[in-house]
């Protein structure tokens, strides 16, 4: 059983964008990557959206997410944009749900947001940036800066940091974040590595400094 089309739509979108399917199934699977950001929605929706307790509804996304991953290896389901080394081991997208989840669940708001946009938005460039020869000299300097950029919004106007806590803690959270896409280890995924190691290093350190704990409350 297969969940898709025999990769007839991405052959068309990567010959729209001037290649071939691989190029579409890089384009998908970025765009579906980014999608993740629109997690932090989350925190503007009312109580008992679905009638319900909100961390319930998400829990309940997060079960069909592993569902469907158990199912690719329980029934043989084959999915989209799956790269090779994902039939040896969990795929990245169920990776990627659980460090969101988590994220929510146990990470201060913004902190939450600052990971979640951070890991949604830059892991992208940063595959893009590996991939091309021109561009790949701006690796890492530009991810890092991107990274900053949007901690430093989070933590400034979601957790109402100062602006000295904020920069320090932004670019702390950059070097994290950047620097836990880096190892290559099997069965631990960047996808959950960019959400989780800075996601710590931020609740730590807004523990550790009263100056920013209210970032917390």
């Amino acid at each position: 059983m297969r969940l898709h089309r025999g990769g007839r739509s991405r052959a068309w979108l990567g010959k729209r964008l001037g290649g071939d399917r691989t190029l579409g199934d890089r384009v998908l699977r970025r765009a579906l990557h980014g999608a993740g950001a629109v997690l932090v929605l989350y925190y503007l929706l009312p109580p008992n959206v679905l009638g319900i307790p909100n961390p319930d509804v998400l829990l309940a996304a997060l079960a069909v997410v592993l569902g469907i991953e158990a199912g690719r290896w329980a029934a043989g389901l084959e999915l989209p944009t799956l790269r090779p080394v994902e039939a040896e081991r969990p795929a990245s997208f169920a990776y990627f749900a659980v460090a969101l989840v988590i994220a929510v669940l146990f990470f201060p708001e913004a902190v939450a947001v600052a990971v979640i946009l951070g890991a949604a938005l830059v892991d992208p460039l940063i595959g893009e940036l590996r991939r091309s020869e021109r561009w790949r000299p701006a690796y890492p300097a530009l991810p890092l800066a991107v990274y900053a950029v949007l901690a430093g919004l989070s933590l400034r106007w979601v957790g109402g940091a100062s602006l000295p806590s904020t920069v320090l803690l932004a670019v702390l959270a950059s070097v994290a974040g950047v620097g836990a896409e880096y190892p290559r280890l099997r069965y631990l995924d960047d996808d959950l590595t960019m959400v989780i190691v800075p996601g710590l290093v931020l609740t730590v350190l807004l523990a550790a400094l009263p100056g920013v704990a209210t970032i917390g409350a």
